[in-house]
């Protein structure tokens, strides 16, 4: 008998007819729920469960009913991981490493990281602010609801904190659609800094993270530890000023080289330790003891020609958590493509697919300390997406293609694929 109307919450938004996968049971588990229903109240989830109790359950009077018609249903993707915002391009960078020429090789010789930062700090913010839109609405539309954005393409401190404000404006203008996530990224000492480094770090400590903290500008603070960015000690000073001044630490961490970056994440508690292609077993460990969550990013090593992918199975296996992101960025990540991702994330990392899904979604909101998204569960915020098929296995193994139908946010229907998204895939 169902409960009376008084006592049945209203929703506005219900999801019937779906395979609905939670992802909150642990890395390897997507929560897999069949013949289900999802029903949210305004901008959180108020009930899951199958699909024929939902009318019991809740009270439909008014909600707008969406017809899963048997497909997988998720939370929303979270994009831990990105660099929105710059300008120009560097496919001629692209065409010398097709021939030989490595990443660090480029970035050596004048290329790499200061191509862009030449050209965003030359465009205009109109500019660098539609073209960041841009790309977010490229990765809502394949159902990603939560993105990270870093600055970085700055390199000094009145341009970082320009970025970080075009951030901020991003998150404003589309918060209706996506979730914007702000990091100030320091990415490379500038060349004329380059007699004097420590001078530099002691202007990003003393005068660009106190600016940062006091605007709001970010949650978090990322250092690049590698040859031709920063050292261990220098970004070590970086982080503990931005923790004293309430940013978490982040890190780009043993990417090309073995620098010991994940043992700092570790040590400074950090979020998240993100590449790790080098990172050798100390750094497991570390991370492990730490629970500091692994970024995953598996298009970077793709889109540098590199065999090195990152252990995301020792990791997992070793008991660290992990996430998986985009890393969409101009020098070695040009893509929007979030099929490709979770693809390689199976036949290059060795995830399962329900481990790449949860990766994407749990793992992402974990590195973004953000409970409240990537999982379906009530309480949690109603960011879901209705796939064009009807399992995490098929998003992987069908290389590449967008399946996302229908993307939610808050509650909201804010992207509605065309008819032939993938709908010949159920």
């Amino acid at each position: 008998m169902p409960a009376p109307t008084s006592l049945r919450p209203n929703v506005t938004l219900v999801v019937r007819n779906a395979v609905v996968a939670t992802c909150d049971r642990g890395p390897s588990d997507v929560g897999l729920l069949y013949g289900a229903a999802v029903a949210v109240a305004d901008r959180h989830v108020a009930w899951i469960g199958r699909d024929r109790d939902v009318e019991d359950a809740v009270d439909l009077d008014g909600a707008r009913v969406l017809d899963a018609r048997g497909g997988l249903v998720t939370p929303g993707l979270v994009d831990s991981h990105t660099h929105l915002v710059f300008a120009g391009e560097r496919a001629g960078e692209f065409a010398l490493r097709v021939t030989g020429r490595s990443y660090l090789e480029v970035a050596l010789s004048g290329g790499g990281i200061a191509v862009t930062t030449r050209a965003t700090n030359a465009a205009p913010d109109e500019t660098l602010f539609e073209d960041a839109a841009a790309r977010a609405r490229r990765l809502l539309q394949q159902g990603v609801t939560t993105i990270e954005v870093k600055s970085g393409y700055g390199l000094t401190v009145e341009a970082e904190l320009r970025l970080l404000r075009i951030i901020q404006r991003l998150g404003q203008a589309l918060f209706g659609q996506v979730t914007i996530v702000p990091t100030l990224l320091l990415h490379a000492v500038p060349p004329q800094w380059g007699g004097d480094r420590a001078g530099f770090v002691s202007r990003i400590c003393e005068e660009l993270v106190p600016a940062v903290a006091k605007e709001k500008l970010a949650a978090f603070c990322d250092v690049f530890i590698e040859e031709g960015a920063f050292r261990l000690d220098e970004a070590r000073r970086i982080l503990d000023a931005a923790r004293a001044r309430g940013l978490v630490p982040r890190v780009h961490a043993d990417q090309l080289t073995s620098g010991g970056g994940a043992q700092l994440a570790a040590d400074l508690g950090a979020a998240s330790a993100d590449h790790l292609e080098e990172v050798d077993d100390a750094g497991v460990a570390a991370l492990a003891g730490a629970g500091v969550v692994a970024g995953l990013l598996p298009l970077s090593t793709l889109f540098l020609g590199s065999e090195r992918w990152a252990p995301a199975r020792r990791l997992l296996d070793a008991g660290v958590p992990v996430s998986l992101a985009t890393n969409l960025n101009p020098g070695s990540a040009m893509s929007e493509n979030v099929g490709l991702a979770l693809s390689l994330a199976c036949l290059k990392l060795r995830l399962s697919p329900a481990e790449a899904l949860v990766a994407f979604t749990a793992g992402g909101a974990r590195a973004l300390r953000r409970p409240d998204l990537g999982r379906l569960a009530p309480g949690a915020e109603a960011d879901l997406v209705l796939w064009g098929c009807g399992s995490a296995e098929h998003l992987a193994w069908h290389m590449a293609v967008n399946h996302a139908l229908t993307v939610v946010k808050r509650g909201r229907v804010v992207h509605e694929g065309t008819p032939t998204s993938a709908v010949d895939c159920r």
